[in-house]
């Protein structure tokens, strides 16, 4: 029995009958339905993933019907069944959103054929939806997606320090993801069920940080109409991101030194101590020793800070990441942008491992973004990533061996897929043929 399940619909019992029964002889699972009220009560109790809908019936015509079935099931494929007179009302029903149609009296070798790549397509869908489900499963820690031994190393420290109390201080470039290790730090500690609150030392000047930090009491400045509690309060018995921690002032910077030493603060135009319990992870893409240097950092609160250093390595730094990255923002932007995208092409991702990212994992994300928008096919192609970063003339300029790149994807996909060879031909957007000329060509063992 074949997994797509198929719903027949017409008012005519001959025609539902004979190419229900059709259906079944080659393997299908078939329900009917005499119209379209019935037909949306299947579709509601079994789940179909193909319906074949009469253009023309009585109470709801095929378009109607077509329209409330996918609103009600959004992944449902619809091929209409039309006379020969109505072929430009069924061409209009495409345009609507039904996958093709067949004509009266239709011909079974033609409703097979477009019921059996409609099933096809939904099938790899399905897979790769499925694939890419296990490959997150299996390298996804607490929303961090990484394969990477750098990276794995990075979450056996975070597992490790999760579980104390320690100030930590995260470093790395921008865009390589601090606030998700920060997340994943207080996810693992016993302060996981309070609050994690963040704040960012860049976005705010001195006098509006002070008071967002400590809160303030009422009229301790002008527009102070009521009292206002602080972060430290809002993150009392949790934990407090401190993002950009190296631009705060040096004020500040004296102001959370003493929350760090004596855990308790003032607020601002207060005098009653206000004593909390707060673990804080601090964050920066700056280099503190020579802030240091430059007397722009207090050395006493970064050795505060700096109980346990954790740094993010650069993505360019962890290419093995790139593609597992890639594969995840791809199914979340196809997602939430409604369409069906299965895939790279296998340039689309020679390209994405060769670019270095200098903003790193958020660039990755946007330009994959962007790229999932301008698609006009299932699959992401060269044209639909930023030209601008990813130009093949500014690749050359690297001097990197592209193809010891694209033999080194191929291998991850095949072992991934566990050299599954039609599996990993559909990743990579290629044909089976074309990826055994490949593998032979790298050397593989070739498992047909």
């Amino acid at each position: 029995m074949k997994r797509v399940k198929i719903l027949v619909v017409d008012d005519e019992a001959i025609v539902r009958e004979s190419l229900g029964d059709w259906l079944k002889d080659v393997g299908y699972q078939v329900f009917t339905a005499e119209n379209g009220h019935k037909a949306l009560e299947v579709i509601e109790k079994e789940k179909p993933g193909i319906m074949i809908a009469d253009l023309v019936m009585p109470g709801m015509d095929g378009i109607e019907l077509m329209k409330k079935a996918k609103a009600q099931q959004p992944k449902i494929e619809v091929i209409i069944i039309t006379a020969y007179a109505s072929i430009p009302t069924a061409i209009t029903a495409m345009k609507e959103g039904a996958y093709d149609y067949i004509e009266k009296p239709f011909c079974p070798e033609r409703a097979e054929f477009l019921v059996e790549k409609l099933a096809e397509h939904q099938e790899l869908v399905e897979e790769n939806l499925s694939l890419r489900q296990r490959l997150e499963d299996r390298y996804r820690f607490e929303n961090i997606i990484a394969k990477s031994s750098k990276m794995q190393r990075l979450i056996e420290l975070i597992k490790v320090v999760g579980k104390s109390n320690a100030t930590i201080l995260i470093t790395g470039e921008s865009g390589t993801g601090k606030e998700l290790v920060a997340r994943a730090i207080h996810s693992q500690s016993h302060r996981r069920n309070k609050p994690f609150v963040a704040v960012s030392c860049a976005a705010l000047p001195e006098s509006l940080l002070e008071s967002e930090l400590f809160g303030h009491e009422k009229g301790s400045f002008t527009g102070a109409y009521a009292q206002k509690k602080g972060k430290f309060e809002f993150a009392n018995g949790g934990t407090l991101f401190l993002d950009e921690v190296g631009e705060m002032s040096a004020n500040i910077q004296v102001h959370l030194l003493r929350v760090l030493e004596e855990k308790e603060f003032t607020r601002v135009g207060g005098n009653e101590p206000i004593r909390v319990d707060v673990r804080v992870i601090s964050a920066t893409n700056k280099d503190l020793r020579k802030a240091i240097e430059k007397q722009e950092f207090r050395e006493d609160l970064y050795y505060r800070l700096n109980v346990v250093n954790i740094e993010l390595p650069p993505l360019r730094e962890r290419k093995e990441d790139v593609p597992l990255l890639a594969e995840h923002f791809l199914h979340k932007f196809a997602m939430e942008n409604q369409k069906e995208i299965t895939g790279f092409s296998l340039e689309a991702m020679e390209l994405a491992l060769d670019y270095d990212w200098p903003g790193n994992v958020r660039e990755l994300e946007n330009a994959i973004e962007r790229a999932v928008i301008l698609a006009k096919d299932s699959i992401i192609t060269i044209a639909d990533l930023p030209q601008e970063n990813l130009s093949p003339a500014r690749l050359a300029s690297t001097g990197k061996n592209l193809k010891e790149i694209e033999r080194n994807h191929v291998l991850n996909i095949l072992r991934e897929t566990g050299e599954n060879y039609s599996k990993a031909a559909r990743i990579l957007g290629i044909s089976r043929m074309t990826l055994y000329n490949k593998a032979k060509e790298y050397g593989f063992d070739v498992k047909k």
